[in-house]
Order: structure tokens, then sequence, then C-alpha cells
């Protein structure tokens, strides 16, 4: 049975794109089946991994409004294993639509269940707000993975994400973890990035994974080229990182289903 997680921050720029393409691919060049959910209007994850979407292809928004079956969404990519239901901007109607729908909140949870045996983990790239489309992902999620730049108003926006969790938690969905926090576009000659860093990880010891994703031209450079940053520059610094991720995220899954 897979494991669903949503890749989730309300404030835009964080990586958090870059983050569910490349975790996707390094998780799918581990042998893992994979499934990418692009909830996000903007459709970044889309292109970012190369999909180009033809006229009257569906799209996560269709699978939404009930007009396609998730499995007609669902599309190939270039990596082995790595799979996506795909974005375009028309699906920044779909908050519109579904706001007078029955049980809209859990709406994507029931459309995944259909095929969540298929795949070892489904991730979901969510739009940077805490709309509809994000509780959407939250409460189909297990789990949530928070991907936070190393920036001033990091813990601030941080604190909002978390109250959001609590409530998803308190009443739509009671199972929601946290997967864990990532620190992204970190600069190590920057003692901003580095006092970031030392806060999550005193605040949030066992939560802040040990890998820390650098600021990377490679890794910016990729998505231009519908490119994951292991096929794109397999021996950048970038790919090593969202491997050691990749690597950190089984370990920890395997800890706690041993436990």
């Amino acid at each position: 049975m897979g494991k669903v997680i949503a890749i989730a921050n309300q404030k835009g720029g964080v990586g958090k794109t870059t983050t569910t393409i490349n975790l996707g691919a390094s998780l799918a060049q581990q042998g893992h089946k994979i499934l990418m959910v692009d909830i996000d209007p903007q459709g970044n994850a889309t292109s970012g991994i190369g999909i180009v979407m033809s006229a009257g292809q569906p799209s996560i928004y269709e699978l939404l409004i009930g007009s396609a079956n998730i499995r007609d969404t669902i599309v190939p990519s270039e990596t082995n294993g790595l799979s996506v239901i795909p974005s375009r901007i028309d699906l920044s109607a779909a908050e519109v639509e579904l706001v007078s729908a029955n049980e809209r909140e859990g709406i994507l949870k029931s459309l995944l269940g259909n095929v969540l045996s298929e795949y070892d983990f489904i991730l979901i790239d969510c739009p940077p707000s805490l709309g509809l489309l994000t509780v959407n992902a939250l409460t189909a999620a297990q789990s949530v993975l928070i991907p936070l730049q190393c920036e001033y108003y990091a813990m601030e926006g941080l604190g909002q994400l978390m109250n959001t969790v609590r409530l998803i938690r308190e009443n739509l969905n009671k199972k929601l973890a946290l997967e864990g926090i990532v620190l992204t576009m970190y600069d190590q000659r920057n003692k901003l990035s580095r006092e970031v860093m030392n806060q999550i990880r005193e605040h949030f010891p066992s939560e802040a994974f040990q890998t820390i994703i650098p600021r990377n031209v490679r890794l910016s450079e990729a998505p231009s080229y519908g490119l994951p940053i292991n096929k794109y520059d397999r021996g950048s610094v970038g790919a090593e990182r969202y491997n050691d991720l990749a690597v950190e995220i089984l370990d920890r899954n395997l800890q706690n289903a041993v436990s």
C-alpha cells in the first residue's frame, strides 16, 4: 500500500516544486514506483518533469470535477517508475467549482484511493496557498513534507502552516503526520542561512531532516529542460542532496514500520 505525502508551504519560491520533482525522481531511481500529483494551477511540476499537455488531454482539473477517470489522467514521465497526474491553469477554477460539492475536502483522497495500492509513494505538489486545493491534499495525505527556505520570514510562515496542519488533523484527517522539514536554498556563506538552520534544528530536532538542499545553479536550470536534476546533471551537488533526502525518508519510514 502506497504512502501519500503532501509537499506543502503557503509561501511561494521555497523549493516546493523542486523538492516534489527531484525527490520523486530520486525515489524512482532507487526502484520505487512513484506517482506525482500536480495540484498547483501554475503547473510547474508538470512542465518541470517534461510533460507537455496536448489539447483535450485530461488533467487534475477534470479529475477533481468528475469528468475524467484517474487512470486516464496518469502520464508516464521519462524517468522510469515516475508517473504524473498533470495540471494546467484551468485548475484555478476548481476551488470555486468545488465549493458546493459534497465532502469537498475529501475528493482527492477518494480518487487516490483507487490507485493507492499501485504505488510506493504518491507525492502531491501543493499550491502556495492554504485554500481548498491544499486542504484536499492534506486530507488525502498520510504525512506532510515542508520545504523551508533559509530566509528571515521562514519561522513565521512555518507557524501558519503548522496551525493549518493541526486544524486538518482535528477536523478532517486524524492520521496526518509531519513527514519532516527540509531546509532549502541554503547558502553556507550566509549568516542568516546558518541562523535559520540552527533555529529549525533547535525547535524541531526530530522533525528536521539532516539533509539540507543548497542553492545550486544546476537545480535552477533543470526545470527549463523538463528534467529532474538526476537526469540533467547527476553529478551535481543538488542531485546528491536529493538522493540523500530520498534515502533519509526511506530510512525514517522503515524505522516507523518496524516500531
